[in-house]
Order: structure tokens, then sequence, then C-alpha cells
């Protein structure tokens, strides 16, 4: 299919890519968002490399240490979906903002805890500080037309991760540098808060929601997300329940390790069905006119979209969660590695991160049906995760490490390719979509660690599971609309352009 100005040729994607090397106009605003994702995530995985430490100098078991790494994730799946309701109503300057200067407050209270009652607190609540990526979904969607969204999204998406691979990378250097061997952590932990918040005041004042002449849109019923006909109503209800439940597997998962009590699972499980079922009604209460199905076919948009998106999310940043926390161990018992090797080897995954999220954006801007990006790179992963399961250790370690880069490849890649559809679902509700997406992805990684270990440990099965994951999502993309909503730079199409394949297909 010939190109369109909504889907450019691959030298003038490339040639988009090469733009973001600019700090003025909206390549400013990209930039100053991507720092505060990086931050974001500089302070929400800053517990990881001291967690050996933490343990030793704290007195904590396995059973606590594994705890407090699910409780670090386990709020993040409902933040990210009441970020995004914050974020349709206050827009992303005033959320990003105070996600970041709200992240000191908890993770100061990490970096001075003596005892386990304050871990825990601490790292739930910094789950919160976890659903800052969703903030910045819309913001860069505001400042970036469709036809570029990919690139810009990829980018943002990318760069920013990597402050969850800075902090193995230069907390641990840093505390010492600080404090010495002993007690350093809490010197790198705490400075790390500090400097979030400060950001946060900087980013407040530093940044607009919108640009110049641009309006910034709301959901005009709020509560929940909007939808837009009766079917979307129920499926909505489904798909709201997911990440109810993983929060339900991680308390059992705590109560396994021996630290949460049967009577206090019961209060979890208790709590959980409450909030479904509050949720429920606000999403019923919300959605009145769709259940009449009062929308104007202006209005409207297909919820199958969100829901595949979502799906997709699930698998694609799941696998990266899961994969990420896995690999050192695994090529150290594959191969034979030690400690430093193996963590030098696993991290071909997530490194490439830089690279490949934004190539996959691109890809969606550069071919004519986004989908077709996602669909490529799903297939992508299904073989190379075939492969990895098949892999013993006569293949060497440096085949082992190609494979896993080349997984990252397809893996990140898809993530770029969902968020470069996710803010062209609907505008005026863009931050919740963008959350319900964004949950999903943790609840993809929380599901695949469970698997990993209700099978006892065993990887290749697990990279066999994720292959099937990736193949059916591949399969359920023949089902996925393309996308057909605005960003805030980009006027709405006409009628006669919203029936045209060229138009349509970006």
């Amino acid at each position: 299919m010939p190109s369109s100005p909504s889907s450019p040729s691959f030298g003038v994607a490339f040639r988009r890519l090469g733009a973001l090397a600019s700090v003025r106009g909206r390549y400013r605003v990209l930039h100053l968002t991507t720092l505060a994702f990086f931050l974001s995530f500089l302070v929400w995985f800053d517990m990881a490399p001291f967690a050996q430490q933490i343990g030793s100098e704290l007195h904590l078991n396995k059973g606590q240490l594994l705890t407090l790494s699910l409780c670090n994730l386990a709020l993040t799946v409902p933040a990210r979906i009441g970020v995004g309701m914050l974020l349709d109503r206050f827009g992303p300057r005033r959320v990003y903002a105070s996600i970041l200067i709200f992240a000191a407050v908890p993770n100061t209270l990490f970096a001075t805890a003596s005892s386990f009652p304050a871990l825990v607190l601490s790292r739930l609540l910094l789950g919160v500080v976890g659903a800052g990526f969703v903030v910045g979904i819309r913001m860069v969607a505001e400042w970036f037309g469709r036809e570029e969204i990919g690139t810009a999204e990829g980018f943002y998406g990318g760069w920013g991760n990597f402050g969850s691979a800075a902090a193995s990378l230069v907390l641990p250097g840093l505390s010492v540098l600080l404090a010495g061997h002993a007690g350093g952590w809490r010197w790198g932990i705490g400075l790390v808060g500090v400097l979030s918040a400060l950001y946060g005041v900087v980013y407040l004042f530093a940044v607009r929601d919108t640009p110049e002449g641009s309006a910034y849109q709301r959901p005009r019923r709020q509560g929940a997300l909007e939808v837009t006909s009766r079917g979307a109503v129920f499926g909505l209800l489904a798909v709201q329940l997911p990440p109810i439940a993983v929060l339900g597997l991680v308390a059992y998962r705590i109560r396994g390790a021996g630290v949460l009590p049967e009577s206090g699972f019961v209060a979890v499980l208790v709590v959980l069905v409450a909030g479904y079922a509050v949720q429920a009604m606000r999403t019923l209460s919300v959605n009145r006119p769709a259940l009449a199905n009062a929308h104007p076919p202006a209005d409207r948009y297909p919820f199958r979209l969100v829901a595949l998106l979502s799906l997709a999310y699930f698998v694609t940043f799941g696998t990266e969660l899961a994969v990420v926390s896995l690999l050192p161990a695994y090529f150290a018992d594959t191969f034979g590695l030690g400690v430093a090797a193996a963590a030098a080897a696993g991290s071909a995954f997530a490194c490439t991160n830089l690279i490949t999220r934004p190539a996959g954006g691109l890809l969606s801007d550069a071919l004519p049906q986004r989908r077709t990006a996602l669909r490529i790179l799903l297939v992508g992963a299904v073989v190379v995760f075939l492969v990895l399961s098949r892999m013993t250790s006569g293949w060497g370690m440096w085949a082992g490490v190609a494979l896993v880069a080349l997984a990252s490849v397809f893996i990140q890649g898809g993530n770029g390719a969902v968020y470069a559809m996710v803010p062209l679902v609907n505008r005026r509700s863009g931050g919740q979509i963008a959350g319900l997406a964004g949950a999903y992805g943790n609840v993809g990684g929380l599901v695949f660690t469970s698997v990993l270990v209700l099978d006892g440990g065993d990887v290749p099965l697990l990279f066999l599971v994720i292959a099937l994951c990736a193949g059916a999502m591949a399969l359920l993309t023949l089902w996925l609309p393309e996308p057909q909503g605005t960003t805030g730079t980009t006027p709405p199409a006409t009628p006669s352009q919203r029936s045209s394949p060229v138009a349509t297909h970006s």
C-alpha cells in the first residue's frame, strides 16, 4: 500500500527519529517528560541492587525479601488505573509533578526504616510511583501528531524505562561513595528521593499540558472510563477483573512465604471483592448513556481496541518484567557463570530497551497499518522464545546472549508498537486507557513470574508459555481495529477521510 500522510515512508520516519536530538519546542517537552519517567523508575527500582545487603543488615529472611519485591509491584496495578483518571481530570503537568514530589515521602521512609512493617508500607506506597509512566503517555500525545506518535512514545518509553537499569548500574557505587559499605544503601536510596522531589518542582513550572492554542480535552463524566456502547460497558466490567484478581495472587504468594497469616489473606480478599464491587457500580453509573446506546456515532470508539491492546501489553511488558528478573540466575545455572558475569549476560535484554522500544514505535509509524507492526513483532517473539525454550548449555554462552538480545528486539519493540496505538484510541479518555493497558503489563509480569514459581523454576517451560501467549496474541491482532483517534496536534478527520482506506490506516 502506498504511503500516506498518516503512514510515512521509512525514510521520513528515520528523519523524524533524528529530530529527537532537538531540545526545542515539543522536543523539549518530550525530553523533560522522559527525564520525569526516568526518575520515577529510578526511585521505583532503587531497592533491587541493595536487596541482599538490606536483608543482611536488617536480618530479613527470603520470604520477607520476596514480600518486599511483590509489595513494590502490587499497588502499581491499581495505581496506573487511578492515575489515569486523575490525569484525564487534572492534566499531566500537575499529576506528574505530584507523583515525583510524593515519591520522596515513602522513599525516605524506606531509607530510614529499621522494621519490616515500615519496609512493607514504604514499598507498597512506592508502587504508586511506578504509575508515573502513564502520565507521560498522554503528555507526549498532546504534543506530537498521530503520524509520528509511535516514534515519540517509543523514545519516551525506552529511554525513561532505562531508569530501572540505571538503579542497578549507578546506585551501588554512589552509596559507597557517600557512606561506605555498611548502611550506604540508605544514603543512595535517600538521595534518589530528594532528586525526584526537586525535579517534580522543576517539571511543574517547565512544561505545559498542551501546545499554544490546543485545548486539553477531558472526559464528560468522571469516576470510571467512559465507553460508548452497551456491549462495551460489560466488556469493561470484564476487563477490570484481572487487575483485581492478580492482587489476590500476590496476597496468596505472600501467604505462601509465611509472612501473611490466614486471617490477613482472607481480609485482603474481602477488600478486593469490595473494591471491585465499588468500581463496578461507578462504571455502571458513569456509563448510563452507553447502556442506553445514547452516544452519537461521531463520539464512539471500539472498546475491543482497548481490550486487545491491554492483552498485547500483558504479553509484551509482562514478558519483559518476568524475563529481566530471571535471566541472571538462568545464565548462572545454564552456563555456570559467576554472579557478575551472569548479571552482565542477563543485561543484554534490559539495556537494549534504549533502541528496541523506539524502533517498535517507528515501525508502527512507517507501516500503512499499525496493527501490522505489532503482529510482526509478536510473531518474531514466538520464534525466538520457541528457540530459547530448547536452549541448553551446549549451545554456548554467546549464543544465549545473542538470543536474549534478539528476544528483546521483538518484546520491547512490541511495547513500543502497543503504545503507538494506545494514544489514538480516544483522546478525551487517553489517560485512563493508557493506565488500563499499563496495568495489564504489570499483571502479565506477575502472572508469568507466578508460572515460574508454580512449575518449580523451569525456565524453558516458561519460555514456551511466553511463545504460546505471543502466538495467541498475534492471531488476535487479526481482530484488532486500526485506531481512528487524534492527538493534541492532529485535526480531527473529516467524514470522507474516515471512510478512506488510506486515511484510516495509520
